[in-house]
């Protein structure tokens, strides 16, 4: 800019900001500028009563206690959990699949667990995930137990691979576990510090597998328990028509279940909690799950988003 050689026009321009400061007396212009910069001082030194300063003071102290406590809540770490009925052909009305995929009591080869789009490989494997420890000798129901840790928000994910021919005591527990009526205390050790996770600390309850209640229903399914709703995935065939009821009786929200038969296999499953980790909405999480499942099944995004549902 071409400055006038009028003098005021330099100045206005020009001054140094050291002029303009020498112009106010040093005390005033220091006052003046803690307050500008420092809303909470300005209001202390407008209260010239001691009893409203120290009222004051101690508002914003109860205010800052107040806040580090809520900090400190939403620092606990989020808890999902999966119960995965292993593929069974003995015992579930499935087309067969080969032997060593369908054998309910082998976990490490199982189709829904051991196999590449198995639950406990395809998270392993997964860069977003961590292990934290893996059970191997549990009662005669849960095969193996593995806790996952998400490496960036902390989540924890804790997921069992039950016996296929247990498929209703499987499907009964998952119910439980959304209508807050377990009582599984879940222990396990990260970093050589001993973690307890208590009955109903569970945010999101997953089921995969064998839609079971195609073969059978339950006489008393169980009935929700306390004031919170917690989510639902249920990666199974047809799950919405067959679990639309006890999930009603639960009191959980269906965050993504299947309008048809499908592949109950990890992808789509990380995909819905890829999308709930980063606090999506319903719609974004379904979304994001029918792309992935398109991509692995190789079928068309619009037959995908038809099939993957959320809500009732």
């Amino acid at each position: 800019m071409a400055f006038s050689s009028d003098e005021n026009e330099r100045k206005k321009y020009a001054i140094p900001m050291y002029e303009k400061r020498r112009k106010t007396d040093p005390i005033t212009y220091c006052t003046e500028l803690i307050r500008k910069r420092f809303p909470v001082v300005a209001m202390l030194t407008q209260m010239y009563s001691l009893h409203q300063r120290i009222t004051f003071v101690l508002f914003l102290s109860l205010a800052f206690l107040l806040s580090s406590f809520n900090l400190a809540s939403n620092n606990e770490p989020r808890v999902i959990r999966v119960l995965v009925a292993l593929c069974d052909n003995e015992s579930q009305g499935i087309v067969p699949v080969p032997k060593k995929i369908g054998n309910g009591n082998d976990p490490a080869n199982n189709l829904y667990w051991g196999c590449a789009y198995g639950v406990k490989t395809y998270f392993t494997n997964s860069s977003d995930w961590e292990v934290v420890q893996s059970f191997k000798s549990f009662p005669d129901q849960i095969l193996e137990r593995v806790v996952f840790r998400h490496r960036i928000s902390g989540t924890l994910l804790i997921a069992d691979a039950w016996k296929g021919s247990l498929i209703t005591s499987c499907t009964k527990k998952y119910l439980q576990i959304l209508a807050g009526t377990d009582n599984d205390t879940i222990r396990f050790t990260r970093n050589g510090n001993s973690q307890t996770l208590l009955p109903g600390s569970a945010n999101v309850v997953a089921y995969v597998g064998r839609d079971g209640l195609m073969d059978f229903s339950l006489e008393s399914p169980p009935e929700h328990n306390g004031s919170t709703t917690r989510e639902a995935i249920i990666l199974a065939c047809t799950s919405k028509l067959y679990f639309k009821d006890v999930l009603k009786t639960a009191g959980a929200k269906p965050l993504l279940w299947t309008t048809n038969l499908m592949a109950p296999e990890a992808y789509s499953l990380k995909a819905a909690l890829d999308g709930w980790i980063k606090n999506e909405s319903d719609e974004q999480v379904q979304q994001r799950t029918a792309a992935a499942y398109s991509i692995y099944q190789h079928c068309s995004l619009s037959a995908a988003q038809r099939l993957i549902a959320t809500g009732f």
